[in-house]
């Protein structure tokens, strides 16, 4: 597997990948690699005939006391899990190279990034879509793959290559989950024994809302229901369970397809994010 780290040698490898026709699929991350990761990887290898991955932990979704210095960095395990699935690119620049000095232009999201996450966290999706958007011009993909776990920054990508003009597509893969239940999170890896226990309320709570839902019972109960059982099993907060238009994110109160419950919730010094899909 080729590790490479400056602009030019990134698009030599790419157009020698596509020579003879080939096609190229994108997995952006940001390290810590998991097997939520690996499925994206296995998913990529199926829709494409090269994989590439990058690997950049991006300072500008971070805010100003959130976790970027203490996030998890081992670049030697995740390569040699790449390499294993069958990988051959891995794009791993650093931030001098990603945001070279005097760099001053950005992405703005506008309403899809103002709610849910966008709201708990201000530029958290305009330093995501930024990132993207210069990935997607570095690696020049024919697909990229993201995660539905996190549903909204999925929706505001698809939305950025529509409105850019992105010539690619967008594929979301389905969430991987512990045995449990609990969605497999390179934040997981912060949970205390105590924590990762209770962590199962998370899911739990959302699961029944969805199909509550589903069945007819009203909207506003249920996502009161949720909340109080995912604080009843041991979170210290919620920050928001809602359901929303799976496309738009408009909040809904009463059910209509495609829809998502969306969730976020903090125990501890953890802050997870979860969805399921309503009917």
């Amino acid at each position: 597997m080729q590790i490479i780290r400056d602009i030019a040698t990134l698009h030599r490898a790419v157009t020698a990948l596509k020579q003879g026709g080939k096609s190229v699929a994108l997995v952006p991350t940001m390290g810590a690699l998991h097997d939520g990761h690996l499925s994206l990887v296995r998913m990529g290898r199926r829709v494409a005939d090269h994989v590439v991955v990058s690997i950049f932990v991006n300072p500008t979704q971070f805010g100003p006391n959130e976790d970027y210095a203490a996030y998890p960095r081992d670049e030697a395990r995740d390569a040699a899990l790449l390499a294993q699935d069958g990988v051959g690119l891995l794009w791993a620049p650093d931030v001098g190279i990603m945001y070279p000095a005097g760099h001053s232009t950005h992405i703005e999201v506008a309403e899809l990034g103002a709610d849910y996450c966008g709201a708990a966290r201000p530029g958290h999706f305009d330093g995501v879509a930024t990132v993207v958007a210069k990935l997607f011009n570095q690696v020049r993909p024919d697909v990229a793959i993201f995660g539905e776990k996190d549903w909204q920054q999925l929706a505001i990508i698809r939305r950025m290559a529509r409105d850019l003009d992105f010539a690619l597509d967008i594929l979301g893969a389905p969430i991987a989950r512990d045995p449990d239940g609990l969605a497999l999170s390179s934040r997981n890896a912060y949970l205390t024994q105590d924590q990762r226990a209770a962590a199962t309320a998370f899911p739990g709570a959302l699961k029944a809302a969805a199909a509550a839902i589903a069945s007819g019972a009203d909207v506003g109960e249920s996502l009161a229901k949720a909340e109080a059982a995912i604080v009843a099993g041991g979170f210290d907060s919620v920050d928001y369970v809602a359901l929303a238009d799976a496309n738009s994110l408009e909040r809904l109160a009463a059910c209509r397809a495609p829809a998502r419950l969306l969730a976020a919730a903090r125990i501890g010094k953890t802050r997870l994010i979860d969805n399921y899909p309503v009917g």
